[in-house]
């Protein structure tokens, strides 16, 4: 009888349901924000801009990654910087806090492995930026378990190719003072777009020797593998260069220039970038510019929208009837779509840069 006991109580636990984002409202996006009394924060909104959970966070957030499976999330802050917070989102508390190794900065993005058992950090060596990817045991507490090179300085954001373990990587190239961020090598820098296997073998490498001051930041991972990258750019700001960048393992690159007339309106600097549903169009932000801009998956400019201060850029839902979803700095949660923006919501924060979609 005890065995039987024992037995049923095995079986018992095993059917409790685990949590999933459901738990939460199922979030469409991930946020962080700061708000009117200077505190941060990391938010989960739904795909109409509700605001579903909030986590404060100890410094400015950057971006989040959010685990394949269960309803956890990892919060980032922004480069350089010296902590990333794993938060349950369903009752909030958070689980972990990420700590890089001595003489190490996390650089604001991370990435899961497809069976979410490892998060991967993009890191640089605080003297001289040069790239490391460190891998955490998300299956036993975030344990730092090894790191690999990123194959450049200055990695910024990193994916996972879909279906694979293939990690791409946006080496921006640039060397930087670990305190206060001042560039030290604009006039040789040599960014780069790298495609890693999880234990640190370059399976590609993307580099554009003409325009070695572009710095290539941010990520957009279509389901067919295309790669979306933007940049910025760090030259003379007299001359016009396009911010975005298409790209498949093994093949040439796409660069996308601007409508006529739009050439400097980016003012050199794309914040965000993301495909819009279906994958044929492509959207980059800038802040600097309050301009988004927005391309076919062939390169080519198809419209555009002004708006002060957007930066965070995802893919809307189906619900909305595609196009994207935007934050800027003013608390504003929009759809774009066509060259039009409807607000979603609004709120007394300042949105930063990313809206990490959730998959």
């Amino acid at each position: 009888m005890k065995r039987r006991a024992f037995l049923a109580s095995l079986a018992a636990v095993g059917a409790v349901p685990r949590a999933t984002w459901a738990d939460v409202g199922s979030p469409a996006y991930l946020a962080a924000a700061k708000a009117a009394d200077g505190a941060f924060s990391i938010w989960g909104l739904s795909a109409s801009g509700e605001r579903l959970f909030q986590q404060p966070l100890p410094a400015r957030g950057h971006a989040a990654t959010a685990h394949p499976m269960r309803p956890e999330a990892v919060a980032f802050a922004r480069r350089p910087g010296t902590f990333a917070l794993v938060i349950d989102c369903v009752s909030g508390a958070v689980t972990a806090r990420l700590t890089p190794p001595m003489g190490r900065q996390f650089n604001g993005h991370g990435a899961f492995s497809g069976d979410g058992r490892v998060l991967y950090t993009s890191e640089v060596v605080a003297q001289g930026s040069a790239g490391r990817i460190g891998l955490w045991d998300a299956a036993r507490g975030y344990r730092r378990i090894a790191e690999i090179t990123s194959n450049g300085v200055g990695p910024h954001e990193i994916h996972r190719l879909p279906g694979s373990e293939t990690l791409v990587v946006a080496n921006g190239g640039i060397q930087t003072d670990p305190q206060d961020r001042t560039p030290l090598n604009l006039d040789v820098m040599r960014p780069n777009l790298s495609y890693l296997s999880a234990d640190g073998a370059v399976l590609d490498m993307v580099e554009l020797p003409e325009l070695s001051q572009n710095s290539i930041r941010h990520l957009a991972l279509r389901s067919d593998g295309l790669v979306a990258f933007c940049m910025q750019w760090q030259g003379d700001l007299s001359q016009s260069v396009p911010l975005l960048g298409l790209h498949r393992m093994g093949q040439g690159v796409t660069l996308c220039h601007s409508r006529p007339g739009e050439d400097y309106a980016m003012k050199g600097y794309a914040g965000s970038v993301a495909f819009a549903a279906g994958g044929a169009q492509i959207g980059i932000t800038s802040p600097r510019g309050g301009l988004v801009q927005v391309f076919e998956d062939t390169g080519s400019p198809v419209w555009s929208v002004r708006r002060a201060d957007v930066c965070g850029l995802g893919t809307a839902p189906a619900g909305l009837g595609g196009g994207f979803v935007a934050t800027d700095g003013q608390g504003l949660v929009a759809h774009l779509r066509d060259g039009g923006l409807t607000p979603l919501s609004r709120a007394d924060l300042a949105w930063d840069n990313h809206l990490v979609a959730l998959r």
